[in-house]
């Protein structure tokens, strides 16, 4: 379900997608593009929502330029920074906005003087992607899970085990929040038709996610000259993602596992979307 912001353009409740044990409930998980121009109208949209945690999937890179937005202000908000990508500099972590952000990080480093300027070398721009499919978005998004695991599973806590509402973003919302968002659904069992179309429906707005990309400074050397067509969401893409895990992990729970997902995470996460 669309959600209506005056900043945000790719806001979402995942509520309402059906699983075996019933529908997602509302107000548990959000989906957005990111949060830096928040306006005191969306402030209180998300105190409404219910928000107490928030998933911030953004490189280290983008949340030291980007700096910290109004959100931050509120100390009963924890904020989760787990990247998805591999980091240019080792001292680009996030600076402590608050005492509640939570990162993956064993420990925090200081930024530099001399760190690049915003846009220059953002994290993904000359990625290699371990696994090769015909698909390139599906091959990237795989690279999450390949080049941050820790991260991955990370940021699904993050979601399960949230006080309340849990929102989950990155820059777009739409690749690395995409791709939390359907394992965090495949992981409940939802319907994958539909954990496709919640995917999918970032196409629907992404003239208005590119330029609000294309307003920040740090986006725009990265986004400039690309067409439309080429920020697209397609069905295909997560399908492709989510039969690649099937048949190379053994699906989704159990790559999870794999990785250190755990019976309590699992009894959270299902408590946190459907109980």
């Amino acid at each position: 379900m669309w959600l209506e912001f005056e900043s945000l353009v790719n806001a979402r409740d995942v509520g309402g997608i059906q699983t075996p044990s019933g529908a997602v409930q509302p107000k548990r998980l959000i989906r957005s593009d990111n949060l830096q121009e928040l306006t005191e109208a969306d402030l209180r949209q998300l105190e409404n929502l219910g928000v107490t945690d928030v998933v911030d999937l953004r490189s280290h890179y983008e949340v030291h330029h980007e700096g910290p937005g109004p959100l931050q202000r509120n100390e009963k908000i924890r904020f989760h920074n787990h990247s998805f990508l591999p980091e240019q500099h080792d001292d680009d972590a996030p600076e402590a906005h608050n005492e509640t952000i939570i990162s993956d990080d064993a420990e925090r480093r200081g930024t530099s003087d001399d760190a690049e300027r915003p846009g220059q070398r953002l994290p993904w721009m000359d990625k290699k992607d371990a696994i090769k499919l015909q698909n390139p978005f599906a091959s990237h998004y795989l690279g999450y899970i390949m080049d941050r695991p820790a991260s991955v599973v990370a940021a699904l806590r993050g979601i399960a085990h949230a006080d309340g509402a849990a929102l989950v973003h990155c820059a777009a919302g739409k690749d690395r929040t995409g791709t939390t968002v359907a394992l965090a659904l495949s992981l409940v069992d939802a319907d994958r038709d539909q954990i496709v179309a919640d995917y999918a429906a970032s196409s629907e707005r992404m003239q208005k996610i590119v330029d609000r990309l294309l307003a920040r400074e740090t986006y725009r050397a990265g986004l400039e000259g690309r067409s439309l067509d080429s920020h697209m969401t397609r069905p295909e893409s997560m399908f492709a993602v989510l039969e690649y895990i099937d048949t190379e992990w053994g699906g989704v729970p159990r790559l999870m596992e794999q990785l250190g997902w755990n019976a309590k995470d699992q009894a959270a996460l299902q408590t946190k979307l459907l109980g």
